[in-house]
């Protein structure tokens, strides 16, 4: 359900943001305060936060559609 999708993109979003860290050490870019920093235009971040949502979730219904089509045929 929602919950499910919601914790989903959140990890997601936890497992980018330490991916991005590490591949950024040694490059001289201060990426965590780069991170934490809050937008100057808290609407465009929320427009980007709900678009990235939605995608992550369309991504979600249709691996759930190719696994049950696949389990259908299996049968």
């Amino acid at each position: 359900g929602a919950k499910i999708i919601h914790v989903f993109y959140h990890f997601a979003r936890y497992v980018m943001i330490e991916n991005m860290k590490e591949l950024s050490v040694g490059t001289g870019i201060p990426f965590a305060e780069a991170v934490m920093r809050r937008p100057r235009k808290m609407y465009m971040a929320k427009v980007r936060h709900r678009v990235a949502y939605s995608k992550l979730l369309q991504i979600l219904q249709r691996e759930y559609f190719v696994f049950q089509e696949y389990r259908r045929k299996a049968q």
